[in-house]
């Protein structure tokens, strides 16, 4: 029996997660958020509200539960917001992953990382596992710094990197893309969409299987995560629009310098996903059959 903590696990990802070890008999799953549960089912795993930034009180968990994997969901994620709160942004994604790793160095536990494409500026696109980070905003700085001090530890790591996780779970906090769009052109109202940044966005059911491949093969390093074509994030809202018998013609572009965000974001980022696929054997599909795996699961 595999004793996993998920942290963040009121999140898309969190609940996810959920979703997929519940249906397996060999895993104990112990979640921890730092709200109350917002996951719909009470059994077969337990369930600790905790402030996770506080490394005491999360490290005389850690010490109780014991476990042989940790999966760190947990994040500030809204890239604009870490520009105008780096304090805050620094405590969540930099000193919650040290604490992590001070517990796993101590108790041999193995711990996976989920990090992000704006850990890149942006320049080439379909970046490999090894190319050179080069951060334009602070949310990618501080994504980049827990990277940093994982690669830097004794422990068993993995790292995660993902772009643009989409999907629905219950009780949502947050918004993502595909959502978005689809409930705004479900009530008929016009979008402005920029048309000069290309991604490719990630399912959060492939996400969460990811780590679970990650779990069941023992890997170690560094894995991008991601469907397998890039996008403008125009021609994203596109395909949004025509999955789901949407109006397109609502969709306007919109370049980046007129969007006019606080942080910067990197024009073209994408993965390139060889070693994903050989070494984690995850499958890969594009963002459409993505989509449409996810409109079967609405339905």
């Amino acid at each position: 029996m595999k004793k996993v903590v998920i942290t963040g696990s009121n999140g898309l990802l969190g609940q996810s997660l959920l979703d997929l070890f519940l249906q397996e008999k060999e895993y104990e799953v112990v979640a921890l958020s730092r709200s109350k549960n917002r996951y719909p089912k009470t059994e077969g795993y337990q369930f600790f509200s905790t402030e996770l930034t506080d490394k005491i009180a999360l490290n005389n968990l850690l010490k109780e539960v014991n476990p042989d994997f940790i999966i760190n969901t947990a994040a500030m994620t809204q890239v604009d917001a870490c520009e105008d709160d780096k304090k805050y942004c620094d405590k969540v994604n930099v000193e919650l992953v040290e604490n992590l790793i001070a517990f796993s160095e101590k108790s041999n536990c193995h711990l996976i990382h989920i990090s992000t494409d704006f850990i890149f500026d942006g320049k080439q696109g379909y970046y490999k596992e090894t190319d050179e980070p080069n951060p334009l905003s602070y949310y990618g700085l501080s994504k980049l710094k827990a990277e940093e001090a994982l690669v830097k530890s004794t422990i068993d790591y993995t790292i995660l990197r993902t772009i643009l996780v989409y999907g629905k779970v219950h009780d949502m906090s947050r918004n993502n893309i595909v959502l978005w769009v689809r409930q705004m052109l479900s009530e008929e109202k016009e979008i402005t969409i920029v048309n000069d940044q290309y991604r490719m966005p990630t399912y959060v059911d492939q996400l969460a299987l990811a780590c679970k491949l990650a779990i069941d093969k023992n890997a170690t390093g560094v894995f991008n995560v991601s469907s397998n074509q890039l996008l403008s994030i125009y021609e994203i809202a596109n395909q949004i629009a025509e999955v789901f018998n949407l109006k397109s013609t609502l969709i306007k572009p919109i370049s980046s310098e007129k969007l006019n965000q606080k942080a910067q974001r990197p024009p073209k980022t994408g993965f390139d996903l060889t070693k994903t696929t050989n070494l984690l054997g995850l499958e890969t599909f594009s963002f459409k059959e993505g989509l449409q795996k996810f409109k079967e699961k609405l339905t």
